[in-house]
């Protein structure tokens, strides 16, 4: 598993034989639940798949992040992604994954099953981004506010994320 922090304002593409997996997760506390944002996409930008999901009550919103996370891992997992660049914009959750010690926090457990998790791929990479550069799975956590069930996408755009695909898209050209 590889360490990095990428600050670059835009997504960028993940290596050539790679997918990036970008996570982000939105807390709607008066409402009680979570939102969950995935987006998996190949060198050129092409969505391979997507998902908004509601997650249960939270605590505060690193719960919310670390609950995103592994269900995006499960998500890429099941669906069979074995080589990806792992993205999300909560510096916090990306350092401990990336941490060979163990967490004894509150969250730890669910930390060790996304290490778990990372450790069972070919190739891996987890990394932390600005938020500029996670937008589109912050579209798709916010989404999650007006579904009922978890909607995916199968190598399609999601359309709430359009705005955000097309932006990284003119990153990536310049």
């Amino acid at each position: 598993m590889g360490i990095t922090a990428a600050s670059a304002k835009n997504w960028q593409p993940p290596p050539s034989s790679k997918f990036k997996l970008n996570i982000d997760a939105a807390v709607f506390t008066d409402l009680g639940f979570l939102g969950i944002g995935v987006i998996i996409r190949n060198k050129e930008g092409e969505v391979m798949e997507a998902m908004s999901a509601k997650g249960s009550r939270v605590i505060d919103n690193l719960e919310a992040e670390v609950l995103a996370c592994r269900k995006a891992l499960e998500f890429a997992v099941d669906i069979g992604f074995a080589e990806m660049v792992i993205e999300g914009d909560c510096v916090q959750v990306i350092n401990a994954i990336n941490s060979s010690g163990v967490n004894l926090s509150r969250l730890g457990h669910v930390i060790e099953d996304i290490q778990v998790l990372t450790s069972g791929l070919r190739w891996t990479e987890v990394r932390w981004v600005k938020r500029s550069a996670n937008l589109v799975a912050h579209s798709l956590a916010c989404l999650a506010k007006n579904i009922s069930n978890d909607v995916i996408w199968l190598e399609d755009s999601p359309q709430p994320a359009l705005e955000s695909l097309y932006h990284d898209c003119l990153a990536i050209m310049e």
